[in-house]
Protein backbone atom coordinates (compact mmCIF):
# COMPACT_ATOMS: atom_id res chain seq x y z
CA UNK A 1 0.00 0.00 0.00
CA UNK A 2 2.90 2.38 0.72
CA UNK A 3 4.20 2.00 -2.83
CA UNK A 4 0.71 2.54 -4.22
CA UNK A 5 0.30 5.79 -2.29
CA UNK A 6 3.69 6.94 -3.55
CA UNK A 7 2.50 6.48 -7.12
CA UNK A 8 -0.75 8.26 -6.30
CA UNK A 9 1.10 11.32 -5.03
CA UNK A 10 3.33 11.33 -8.09
CA UNK A 11 0.35 11.20 -10.41
CA UNK A 12 -1.54 13.82 -8.43
CA UNK A 13 1.47 16.08 -8.73
CA UNK A 14 1.70 15.62 -12.48
CA UNK A 15 -1.84 16.85 -13.07
CA UNK A 16 -1.58 20.03 -11.00
CA UNK A 17 -1.25 21.95 -14.23
CA UNK A 18 -4.59 20.61 -15.45
CA UNK A 19 -6.75 21.18 -12.37
CA UNK A 20 -6.31 22.99 -9.09
CA UNK A 21 -5.85 20.49 -6.28
CA UNK A 22 -4.62 20.44 -2.71
CA UNK A 23 -1.31 18.66 -3.20
CA UNK A 24 2.21 19.75 -2.55
CA UNK A 25 3.90 21.53 -5.44
CA UNK A 26 7.30 20.34 -6.61
CA UNK A 27 9.98 22.21 -8.50
CA UNK A 28 11.20 19.15 -10.41
CA UNK A 29 8.68 18.60 -13.19
CA UNK A 30 10.73 15.72 -14.58
CA UNK A 31 10.36 13.35 -11.69
CA UNK A 32 12.81 10.50 -12.29
CA UNK A 33 10.39 7.79 -11.15
CA UNK A 34 7.77 8.96 -13.63
CA UNK A 35 10.38 9.00 -16.38
CA UNK A 36 11.20 5.43 -15.40
CA UNK A 37 7.55 4.44 -15.91
CA UNK A 38 7.62 6.02 -19.33
CA UNK A 39 10.82 4.23 -20.29
CA UNK A 40 10.41 0.87 -18.58
CA UNK A 41 6.98 0.03 -17.19
CA UNK A 42 7.05 -3.18 -15.16
CA UNK A 43 4.17 -5.39 -14.04
CA UNK A 44 4.65 -4.18 -10.49
CA UNK A 45 4.51 -0.57 -11.67
CA UNK A 46 1.26 -1.18 -13.51
CA UNK A 47 -0.31 -2.77 -10.43
CA UNK A 48 0.63 0.25 -8.33
CA UNK A 49 -0.54 2.74 -10.94
CA UNK A 50 -3.92 1.04 -11.39
CA UNK A 51 -4.18 1.06 -7.60
CA UNK A 52 -3.64 4.82 -7.78
CA UNK A 53 -6.55 5.13 -10.22
CA UNK A 54 -8.81 3.12 -7.93
CA UNK A 55 -7.80 5.38 -5.04
CA UNK A 56 -8.38 8.65 -6.90
CA UNK A 57 -11.80 7.49 -8.12
CA UNK A 58 -13.01 7.80 -4.52
CA UNK A 59 -11.63 11.25 -3.74
CA UNK A 60 -14.35 13.90 -3.10
CA UNK A 61 -17.13 11.38 -3.68
CA UNK A 62 -18.97 12.65 -0.62
CA UNK A 63 -19.19 16.13 -2.08
CA UNK A 64 -20.34 14.79 -5.45
CA UNK A 65 -23.17 12.78 -3.89
CA UNK A 66 -24.13 15.67 -1.61
CA UNK A 67 -24.35 17.95 -4.64
CA UNK A 68 -26.83 15.60 -6.32
CA UNK A 69 -28.66 14.56 -3.18
CA UNK A 70 -29.20 18.06 -1.81
CA UNK A 71 -30.19 19.78 -5.06
CA UNK A 72 -32.34 16.74 -5.88
CA UNK A 73 -34.10 17.20 -2.51
CA UNK A 74 -33.39 13.68 -1.33
CA UNK A 75 -31.83 15.02 1.84
CA UNK A 76 -30.34 18.10 3.46
CA UNK A 77 -26.66 18.20 4.34
CA UNK A 78 -26.24 19.92 7.70
CA UNK A 79 -22.81 21.36 8.44
CA UNK A 80 -22.51 24.04 11.09
CA UNK A 81 -18.97 24.82 9.90
CA UNK A 82 -20.06 25.35 6.29
CA UNK A 83 -23.64 26.57 5.77
CA UNK A 84 -23.21 26.59 1.98
CA UNK A 85 -24.73 23.11 1.89
CA UNK A 86 -28.05 24.56 3.05
CA UNK A 87 -27.64 28.00 1.50
CA UNK A 88 -26.00 27.81 -1.93
CA UNK A 89 -27.09 24.30 -2.88
CA UNK A 90 -30.71 24.98 -1.93
CA UNK A 91 -30.78 28.39 -3.63
CA UNK A 92 -31.53 30.18 -0.37
CA UNK A 93 -32.61 33.83 -0.72
CA UNK A 94 -31.50 34.16 -4.34
CA UNK A 95 -28.18 32.41 -3.73
CA UNK A 96 -26.30 31.29 -6.83
CA UNK A 97 -23.89 28.44 -7.30
CA UNK A 98 -20.34 29.71 -6.97
CA UNK A 99 -17.82 28.64 -9.61
CA UNK A 100 -14.92 28.86 -7.17
CA UNK A 101 -16.26 26.87 -4.21
CA UNK A 102 -15.56 23.38 -2.94
CA UNK A 103 -18.89 21.91 -4.02
CA UNK A 104 -17.87 22.13 -7.68
CA UNK A 105 -14.09 22.62 -7.67
CA UNK A 106 -13.32 19.58 -5.49
CA UNK A 107 -15.33 16.84 -7.23
CA UNK A 108 -14.52 18.32 -10.64
CA UNK A 109 -10.78 18.31 -9.98
CA UNK A 110 -10.88 14.84 -8.41
CA UNK A 111 -12.54 13.30 -11.45
CA UNK A 112 -10.04 14.94 -13.77
CA UNK A 113 -7.22 13.67 -11.58
CA UNK A 114 -8.40 10.18 -12.35
CA UNK A 115 -8.76 11.00 -16.05
CA UNK A 116 -5.20 12.33 -16.09
CA UNK A 117 -3.90 9.30 -14.22
CA UNK A 118 -5.57 7.05 -16.80
CA UNK A 119 -4.09 9.09 -19.67
CA UNK A 120 -0.61 8.79 -18.16
CA UNK A 121 -0.84 5.02 -17.83
CA UNK A 122 -2.09 4.74 -21.41
CA UNK A 123 0.86 6.87 -22.47
CA UNK A 124 3.23 4.60 -20.57
CA UNK A 125 1.95 1.41 -22.22
CA UNK A 126 1.52 2.89 -25.70
CA UNK A 127 4.74 4.89 -25.85
CA UNK A 128 7.20 2.03 -25.41
CA UNK A 129 7.75 -1.59 -26.34
CA UNK A 130 6.28 -3.49 -23.41
CA UNK A 131 6.07 -6.86 -25.15
CA UNK A 132 8.68 -8.33 -22.80
CA UNK A 133 6.42 -7.55 -19.83
CA UNK A 134 2.88 -7.87 -21.20
CA UNK A 135 1.11 -9.90 -23.85
CA UNK A 136 -1.02 -8.20 -26.50
CA UNK A 137 -4.17 -9.40 -24.77
CA UNK A 138 -3.01 -7.98 -21.44
CA UNK A 139 -2.40 -4.59 -23.05
CA UNK A 140 -5.87 -4.68 -24.59
CA UNK A 141 -7.41 -5.66 -21.24
CA UNK A 142 -5.63 -2.79 -19.49
CA UNK A 143 -6.75 -0.28 -22.09
CA UNK A 144 -10.32 -1.50 -21.90
CA UNK A 145 -10.48 -1.21 -18.14
CA UNK A 146 -8.84 2.23 -18.02
CA UNK A 147 -10.93 3.70 -20.83
CA UNK A 148 -14.10 2.52 -19.10
CA UNK A 149 -13.01 4.22 -15.89
CA UNK A 150 -12.16 7.39 -17.82
CA UNK A 151 -15.57 7.46 -19.48
CA UNK A 152 -17.30 7.00 -16.14
CA UNK A 153 -15.31 9.82 -14.51
CA UNK A 154 -16.14 12.19 -17.36
CA UNK A 155 -19.81 11.26 -17.02
CA UNK A 156 -19.82 12.18 -13.32
CA UNK A 157 -18.50 15.66 -14.09
CA UNK A 158 -20.99 16.05 -16.92
CA UNK A 159 -23.76 15.12 -14.48
CA UNK A 160 -22.82 18.23 -12.51
CA UNK A 161 -22.30 20.76 -15.28
CA UNK A 162 -24.93 19.43 -17.73
CA UNK A 163 -25.35 21.88 -20.63
CA UNK A 164 -22.16 23.69 -19.62
CA UNK A 165 -20.33 20.57 -20.73
CA UNK A 166 -16.93 19.01 -20.04
CA UNK A 167 -13.56 18.62 -21.67
CA UNK A 168 -13.36 15.08 -23.02
CA UNK A 169 -9.89 15.48 -24.50
CA UNK A 170 -7.47 16.31 -21.70
CA UNK A 171 -4.42 14.13 -22.39
CA UNK A 172 -2.13 17.10 -23.07
CA UNK A 173 -2.35 19.71 -20.33
CA UNK A 174 -0.60 22.17 -22.63
CA UNK A 175 -3.19 21.72 -25.35
CA UNK A 176 -6.50 20.88 -23.69
CA UNK A 177 -9.46 20.03 -25.85
CA UNK A 178 -12.39 22.41 -26.05
CA UNK A 179 -15.51 22.05 -23.94
CA UNK A 180 -18.20 19.87 -25.45
CA UNK A 181 -21.84 20.61 -24.69
CA UNK A 182 -24.05 18.00 -23.05
CA UNK A 183 -25.18 16.12 -26.16
CA UNK A 184 -21.75 16.11 -27.78
CA UNK A 185 -20.10 15.05 -24.53
CA UNK A 186 -22.50 12.12 -24.10
CA UNK A 187 -21.75 11.05 -27.66
CA UNK A 188 -18.00 11.17 -26.97
CA UNK A 189 -18.33 9.31 -23.66
CA UNK A 190 -20.42 6.59 -25.29
CA UNK A 191 -17.88 6.27 -28.10
CA UNK A 192 -15.11 5.89 -25.51
CA UNK A 193 -17.09 3.14 -23.78
CA UNK A 194 -17.57 1.37 -27.11
CA UNK A 195 -13.84 1.66 -27.81
CA UNK A 196 -13.12 0.24 -24.36
CA UNK A 197 -15.52 -2.62 -25.03
CA UNK A 198 -13.56 -3.54 -28.15
CA UNK A 199 -10.36 -3.61 -26.11
CA UNK A 200 -11.97 -5.78 -23.44
CA UNK A 201 -13.21 -8.22 -26.05
CA UNK A 202 -9.57 -8.69 -27.10
CA UNK A 203 -8.38 -8.79 -23.50
CA UNK A 204 -8.04 -12.50 -22.95
CA UNK A 205 -8.89 -14.20 -19.70
CA UNK A 206 -7.22 -12.03 -17.08
CA UNK A 207 -5.76 -8.64 -16.23
CA UNK A 208 -2.07 -8.09 -15.53
CA UNK A 209 -3.13 -6.49 -12.23
CA UNK A 210 -5.46 -7.23 -9.35
CA UNK A 211 -8.63 -5.23 -8.70
CA UNK A 212 -10.21 -4.47 -5.35
CA UNK A 213 -13.09 -6.38 -3.80
CA UNK A 214 -15.47 -3.77 -5.21
CA UNK A 215 -15.02 -5.51 -8.57
CA UNK A 216 -15.66 -9.01 -7.27
CA UNK A 217 -17.32 -11.00 -10.03
CA UNK A 218 -16.19 -8.43 -12.60
CA UNK A 219 -12.43 -8.78 -12.26
CA UNK A 220 -11.65 -10.31 -15.66
CA UNK A 221 -11.85 -8.57 -19.04
CA UNK A 222 -14.85 -10.67 -20.06
CA UNK A 223 -16.84 -10.08 -16.89
CA UNK A 224 -15.90 -6.41 -16.68
CA UNK A 225 -17.14 -6.02 -20.25
CA UNK A 226 -20.62 -6.56 -18.80
CA UNK A 227 -20.08 -3.61 -16.44
CA UNK A 228 -18.87 -1.51 -19.37
CA UNK A 229 -22.09 -2.31 -21.23
CA UNK A 230 -24.14 -1.42 -18.15
CA UNK A 231 -22.56 2.04 -17.93
CA UNK A 232 -23.11 2.47 -21.67
CA UNK A 233 -26.80 1.66 -21.15
CA UNK A 234 -27.00 4.47 -18.60
CA UNK A 235 -25.41 6.88 -21.08
CA UNK A 236 -27.79 5.79 -23.85
CA UNK A 237 -30.74 6.43 -21.51
CA UNK A 238 -29.46 9.95 -20.92
CA UNK A 239 -29.40 10.31 -24.71
CA UNK A 240 -32.98 9.00 -24.93
CA UNK A 241 -31.73 6.28 -27.28
CA UNK A 242 -33.88 3.54 -25.82
CA UNK A 243 -33.31 0.84 -28.48
CA UNK A 244 -29.59 1.19 -27.70
CA UNK A 245 -30.32 0.93 -23.98
CA UNK A 246 -31.86 -2.48 -24.57
CA UNK A 247 -28.99 -3.56 -26.81
CA UNK A 248 -26.41 -2.60 -24.20
CA UNK A 249 -28.40 -4.23 -21.42
CA UNK A 250 -28.55 -7.49 -23.36
CA UNK A 251 -24.76 -7.67 -23.15
CA UNK A 252 -24.55 -6.37 -19.58
CA UNK A 253 -24.97 -8.16 -16.25
CA UNK A 254 -28.70 -7.38 -16.17
CA UNK A 255 -30.57 -10.14 -14.35
CA UNK A 256 -34.33 -10.01 -13.94
CA UNK A 257 -34.06 -11.61 -10.53
CA UNK A 258 -35.07 -9.88 -7.30
CA UNK A 259 -32.39 -11.75 -5.37
CA UNK A 260 -29.68 -10.12 -7.50
CA UNK A 261 -30.54 -6.43 -7.10
CA UNK A 262 -27.18 -5.58 -5.52
CA UNK A 263 -25.03 -7.38 -8.09
CA UNK A 264 -22.61 -4.88 -9.61
CA UNK A 265 -19.38 -2.93 -9.21
CA UNK A 266 -18.64 -0.78 -6.20
CA UNK A 267 -16.35 1.74 -4.59
CA UNK A 268 -15.08 -0.03 -1.51
CA UNK A 269 -13.70 1.48 1.69
CA UNK A 270 -11.82 0.40 4.80
CA UNK A 271 -10.63 1.72 8.14
CA UNK A 272 -7.00 1.12 7.22
CA UNK A 273 -5.02 4.28 7.97
CA UNK A 274 -3.83 4.46 4.35
CA UNK A 275 -7.31 4.04 2.89
CA UNK A 276 -10.56 6.03 2.70
CA UNK A 277 -13.71 5.72 4.80
CA UNK A 278 -17.19 5.81 3.26
CA UNK A 279 -17.88 9.57 3.06
CA UNK A 280 -21.67 9.12 3.02
CA UNK A 281 -21.96 7.58 6.47
CA UNK A 282 -23.12 9.61 9.45
CA UNK A 283 -24.60 8.10 12.62
CA UNK A 284 -28.38 8.39 12.93
CA UNK A 285 -28.02 10.70 15.94
CA UNK A 286 -25.40 12.94 14.31
CA UNK A 287 -25.44 16.61 15.25
CA UNK A 288 -25.52 19.70 13.06
CA UNK A 289 -21.73 19.47 12.96
CA UNK A 290 -22.31 16.90 10.23
CA UNK A 291 -25.58 15.19 9.36
CA UNK A 292 -27.69 14.13 6.41
CA UNK A 293 -31.36 14.64 7.17
CA UNK A 294 -34.00 13.18 4.88
CA UNK A 295 -36.22 15.66 3.06
CA UNK A 296 -39.59 14.85 4.69
CA UNK A 297 -41.47 14.17 1.43
CA UNK A 298 -39.39 11.03 0.89
CA UNK A 299 -41.11 9.45 3.88
CA UNK A 300 -44.61 10.89 3.42
CA UNK A 301 -44.75 10.14 -0.33
CA UNK A 302 -43.85 6.46 0.11
CA UNK A 303 -46.47 3.78 -0.39
CA UNK A 304 -47.58 1.92 2.72
CA UNK A 305 -45.35 -1.05 3.36
CA UNK A 306 -42.45 0.09 1.16
CA UNK A 307 -39.48 -1.71 2.66
CA UNK A 308 -37.06 0.71 1.02
CA UNK A 309 -37.82 3.11 3.86
CA UNK A 310 -35.21 1.06 5.70
CA UNK A 311 -32.73 3.36 3.93
CA UNK A 312 -33.71 6.07 6.41
CA UNK A 313 -33.83 5.89 10.21
CA UNK A 314 -35.93 7.90 12.62
CA UNK A 315 -33.95 9.95 15.09
CA UNK A 316 -34.74 10.11 18.79
CA UNK A 317 -35.64 13.76 18.22
CA UNK A 318 -35.82 16.05 15.19
CA UNK A 319 -32.74 18.00 14.10
CA UNK A 320 -32.98 21.64 13.03
CA UNK A 321 -30.48 23.76 11.16
CA UNK A 322 -30.88 26.85 9.01
CA UNK A 323 -34.70 26.77 9.37
CA UNK A 324 -34.86 23.16 8.16
CA UNK A 325 -36.15 20.43 10.46
CA UNK A 326 -36.23 16.70 9.87
CA UNK A 327 -37.03 13.57 11.88
CA UNK A 328 -35.15 11.04 9.75
CA UNK A 329 -31.49 10.52 8.98
CA UNK A 330 -30.12 9.02 5.78
CA UNK A 331 -29.17 5.43 6.59
CA UNK A 332 -28.49 4.08 3.12
CA UNK A 333 -25.01 3.25 4.37
CA UNK A 334 -24.94 1.84 7.88
CA UNK A 335 -21.20 1.95 8.57
CA UNK A 336 -18.17 3.90 7.47
CA UNK A 337 -16.84 0.94 5.49
CA UNK A 338 -19.98 0.11 3.49
CA UNK A 339 -19.42 0.00 -0.28
CA UNK A 340 -21.05 2.57 -2.58
CA UNK A 341 -22.35 1.25 -5.91
CA UNK A 342 -20.87 2.48 -9.16
CA UNK A 343 -23.66 0.64 -10.98
CA UNK A 344 -25.78 -2.30 -9.86
CA UNK A 345 -28.48 -4.60 -11.15
CA UNK A 346 -31.43 -2.77 -9.59
CA UNK A 347 -30.59 0.27 -11.72
CA UNK A 348 -30.28 -1.95 -14.78
CA UNK A 349 -33.75 -3.42 -14.20
CA UNK A 350 -35.11 0.10 -13.94
CA UNK A 351 -33.29 1.10 -17.14
CA UNK A 352 -34.81 -1.97 -18.78
CA UNK A 353 -38.26 -0.87 -17.58
CA UNK A 354 -37.66 2.69 -18.79
CA UNK A 355 -36.55 1.65 -22.25
CA UNK A 356 -39.50 -0.72 -22.60
CA UNK A 357 -42.00 2.02 -21.82
CA UNK A 358 -41.28 3.15 -25.38
CA UNK A 359 -40.69 -0.30 -26.87
CA UNK A 360 -42.85 -2.87 -25.07
CA UNK A 361 -45.06 -1.43 -22.27
CA UNK A 362 -46.17 -4.80 -20.94
CA UNK A 363 -42.53 -5.78 -20.45
CA UNK A 364 -41.95 -2.47 -18.67
CA UNK A 365 -44.77 -3.31 -16.24
CA UNK A 366 -43.26 -6.74 -15.57
CA UNK A 367 -39.91 -5.17 -14.71
CA UNK A 368 -41.53 -2.52 -12.53
CA UNK A 369 -43.50 -5.20 -10.71
CA UNK A 370 -40.27 -7.07 -10.02
CA UNK A 371 -38.93 -3.93 -8.32
CA UNK A 372 -42.19 -3.26 -6.49
CA UNK A 373 -42.52 -6.82 -5.23
CA UNK A 374 -38.91 -6.86 -4.02
CA UNK A 375 -39.79 -3.80 -1.91
CA UNK A 376 -42.84 -5.50 -0.38
CA UNK A 377 -45.38 -3.76 -2.64
CA UNK A 378 -48.20 -5.20 -4.70
CA UNK A 379 -48.17 -5.15 -8.49
CA UNK A 380 -48.62 -1.88 -10.33
CA UNK A 381 -52.33 -1.22 -10.83
CA UNK A 382 -52.23 1.95 -12.93
CA UNK A 383 -52.90 2.28 -16.62
CA UNK A 384 -50.35 1.48 -19.29
CA UNK A 385 -50.18 4.90 -20.92
CA UNK A 386 -46.71 6.27 -21.55
CA UNK A 387 -47.23 9.16 -19.11
CA UNK A 388 -48.42 6.88 -16.30
CA UNK A 389 -45.60 4.41 -16.77
CA UNK A 390 -43.02 7.22 -16.73
CA UNK A 391 -44.50 8.43 -13.44
CA UNK A 392 -44.29 4.93 -11.99
CA UNK A 393 -40.76 4.35 -13.28
CA UNK A 394 -39.51 7.63 -11.79
CA UNK A 395 -41.22 6.78 -8.49
CA UNK A 396 -39.49 3.41 -8.34
CA UNK A 397 -36.13 4.95 -9.24
CA UNK A 398 -36.64 7.50 -6.46
CA UNK A 399 -36.95 4.80 -3.80
CA UNK A 400 -34.72 2.07 -5.23
CA UNK A 401 -31.80 4.39 -5.96
CA UNK A 402 -32.16 6.71 -2.98
CA UNK A 403 -28.90 8.51 -2.06
CA UNK A 404 -27.06 6.90 -5.01
CA UNK A 405 -26.89 10.08 -7.10
CA UNK A 406 -29.84 9.70 -9.51
CA UNK A 407 -32.87 11.69 -8.38
CA UNK A 408 -31.75 15.16 -9.55
CA UNK A 409 -30.56 13.72 -12.87
CA UNK A 410 -33.84 11.85 -13.41
CA UNK A 411 -36.15 14.81 -12.83
CA UNK A 412 -33.87 17.01 -14.91
CA UNK A 413 -33.85 14.71 -17.91
CA UNK A 414 -37.65 14.48 -17.77
CA UNK A 415 -38.03 18.27 -17.39
CA UNK A 416 -39.54 17.94 -13.92
CA UNK A 417 -37.24 20.08 -11.83
CA UNK A 418 -40.23 22.23 -10.94
CA UNK A 419 -41.73 19.21 -9.15
CA UNK A 420 -38.95 19.13 -6.56
CA UNK A 421 -39.97 20.67 -3.23
CA UNK A 422 -38.55 23.92 -1.88
CA UNK A 423 -38.68 23.98 1.89
CA UNK A 424 -38.18 27.68 2.59
CA UNK A 425 -39.56 30.74 0.91
CA UNK A 426 -37.03 32.00 -1.59
CA UNK A 427 -35.30 28.65 -2.15
CA UNK A 428 -34.60 27.56 -5.73
CA UNK A 429 -33.83 24.36 -7.65
CA UNK A 430 -30.77 24.58 -9.87
CA UNK A 431 -30.39 22.89 -13.24
CA UNK A 432 -26.61 22.68 -13.36
CA UNK A 433 -23.31 23.76 -11.85
CA UNK A 434 -21.05 26.37 -13.43
CA UNK A 435 -17.70 25.43 -14.91
CA UNK A 436 -15.08 25.90 -12.19
CA UNK A 437 -13.13 29.14 -12.23
CA UNK A 438 -9.92 27.07 -12.25
CA UNK A 439 -10.60 26.11 -15.86
CA UNK A 440 -8.91 28.16 -18.56
CA UNK A 441 -11.66 28.51 -21.15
Amino acid sequence: MKNTLTKIFILFFLISGLQACDVEEFSDLNNPEVDAFRDNLTRGDLQDLVGGVLYSMRVSLGTYYDDLGVIGREYWRFSSSDPRFTADLLGKENAVLDNNTFYITNPWAARYRTVKNVNLILEFIEGQDVSAQFSDSEISATKGFLKTVKAHELLLNLNLTYQNGVRVEASDENNLGSFLGYDAALTAIRALLDEAAGDLQNGGDSYPFTLTSGFSGFNTPGSFLEANKAIAARVAAYQEDFPAVLDYLEDSFLTLDASMLDEGIYYNFSADQTDILNPLFFPVEATTAGARIVQPDFVTDAEDGDERLSKVAQRSEPLTFDFLTGDYAVFRYTSNIDAIPIIRNEELILLYAEANIYQNPSEAVEALNLIRNSAGLDDYDGDSSEASLIDEMLMQRRYSLFAEGHRWLDVRRYDRLDELPTDREGDDVFEQFPIPLTENQ
